[in-house]
């Protein structure tokens, strides 16, 4: 009997589905798909057209076939042209709208917006039905009787134009609610806490000790990159098949620079191993909060920062976003620091390196206090949402209410610096005051 080895298989299909999950964040995915099948279904409709289709319909359902030659020829040619019109317009919004939200908000929530689903089957079925017509408009013969005329085919492209029509109605609502703040951070947000909530109910919640790894092998980056996914599934076969413990170096998201270590393993050296290994980490010139939620915080920061920017002013954004890092910050302090993955018995396989939650914390706090120390409603709403974090009862680690109080100390410092109303002073000195009255964790304020 034939032996066959199915890891080549696997790891395979690991790198199939992955990239396909990766093309469909492309603008340009489900266009070209829907295109293709539009081009499909057109030259299957002249397939039938040359056996009689509308032959057939006009002695049974005349109702069905268009039957004049010239109102074919008037009709597909207006369809095009409007066609054509209606796609430049809606690309041109598109534009628009991410050259907005790139100057009003961040460059970094554009990916976010390009691979909407939504306009992507919009834009594709506009393409479709334009090549349907176009291909049904040159099956029109030039002379002969009634039934050389595709007259079901061209009954068949008003049903795609109307079908265009309200697509297009339909994009010109999505576009307006798609530029507007509150839409963009709520996607993010609710992106995030997805993905947040998948991590928590993998993580499996009891003590796990990964001996030391300054000894072991290393695998280098062959490529300059962000590290966008970890195929965890191809590195954890490799791990079982060769005896492995491994080491993800990089945090998920980090730049990685040709050359420097991204694993670490626990086993004999051996070159092809490695290069296995560096084949399940990929690389990639753009983030998606999909494959990693710590965008979210610095996404929603960074529209934070810019609402307080003198050139746009508008600090209502600002409390907003406060109010999703808040939600966003509790769920995240139901979460280890440290993440594993662990095989059928329990055992840590793969040790993940990731943000943990103090960094994250002060990331975000840090930049908030830089850029918004001056405003005394922005301090309000920060102090609120410590107050919030450190009266979280779901926390998962008690180390986190001490993250949470040094922050405080951090704002209190900032904020009366930065002061020097009476008034203002107080309301500063009465949130610190109301953060003592509450601060159950025992770390002093």
């Amino acid at each position: 009997m034939l032996s066959f080895d199915h890891q080549p298989v696997k790891k395979y299909l690991y790198k199939v589905f992955e990239s396909l999950d990766k093309l469909e964040s492309k603008i340009a995915f489900y266009p070209s798909i829907i295109s293709l099948l539009g081009l499909v279904f057109a030259f299957f409709m002249i397939y039938l057209e040359s056996q009689g289709v509308s032959k057939y319909l006009v002695e049974h359902a005349p109702i069905l076939v268009v039957n004049n030659t010239e109102t074919a020829r008037s009709l597909l040619t207006t369809f095009i042209a409007g066609l054509i019109s209606i796609m430049v317009f809606s690309f041109s919004l598109v534009m628009i709208l991410l050259n907005q939200a790139s100057s009003n908000f961040s460059p970094r929530v554009l990916p976010g917006l390009i691979s909407n689903r939504r306009h992507q089957i919009i834009l594709g079925i506009y393409n479709s039905t334009l090549l349907y017509c176009i291909f049904t408009l040159v099956s029109i013969a030039p002379t002969g009787d009634k039934y050389q005329i595709p007259g079901f085919s061209v009954l068949l492209s008003i049903v795609f134009m109307t079908l265009s029509l309200g697509a297009f109605i339909y994009f010109i609502h999505s576009i307006s609610q798609e530029i507007q703040v509150n839409t963009i951070m709520d996607k993010i947000y609710k992106k995030s806490k997805t993905r947040l909530e998948t991590l928590i109910e993998n993580e499996q919640h009891h003590d796990t000790t990964f001996e030391d790894t300054s000894n072991w092998n290393h695998v280098m980056a062959d490529s300059t990159g962000y590290i966008q996914d970890m195929s965890l599934n191809a590195l954890a076969d490799l791990a079982e098949e060769h005896q492995l413990k491994i080491e993800i170096v990089p945090i998920k998201g980090a730049y990685v620079l040709k050359g420097i270590p991204i694993l670490k393993y626990k086993g004999n050296s051996d070159k092809a191993l490695e290069k296995k290994l560096g084949e399940t980490i990929t690389f990639s010139n753009s983030e998606l909060i999909e494959d990693n939620y710590i965008l979210a915080f610095k996404q929603i920061t960074e529209i934070a920062l810019k609402a307080m920017s003198p050139g746009i002013n508008d600090p209502g954004t600002c409390i907003n976003a406060i109010d999703y890092l808040t939600e966003l910050f509790a769920l995240r302090m139901t979460k280890k620091d440290e993440s594993y993955y662990f095989d059928d018995n329990g055992n840590a396989l793969i040790f993940i390196k990731t943000v943990s939650f103090e960094q994250l914390l002060y990331n975000v706090m840090a930049a908030l206090r830089t850029y918004c120390k001056h405003d005394i409603i922005i301090l309000q709403k920060l102090f609120l949402m410590l107050q919030y974090l450190l009266q979280n009862d779901e926390v998962l680690n008690e180390k986190y209410h001490q993250i949470v109080v040094k922050e405080i100390q951090n704002l209190e410092k900032d904020a009366l610096d930065n002061h020097s109303n009476e008034a203002d002073i107080g309301i500063i000195k009465s949130c610190i005051e109301r953060l003592r009255q509450v601060n159950t964790s025992g770390y002093e304020i």
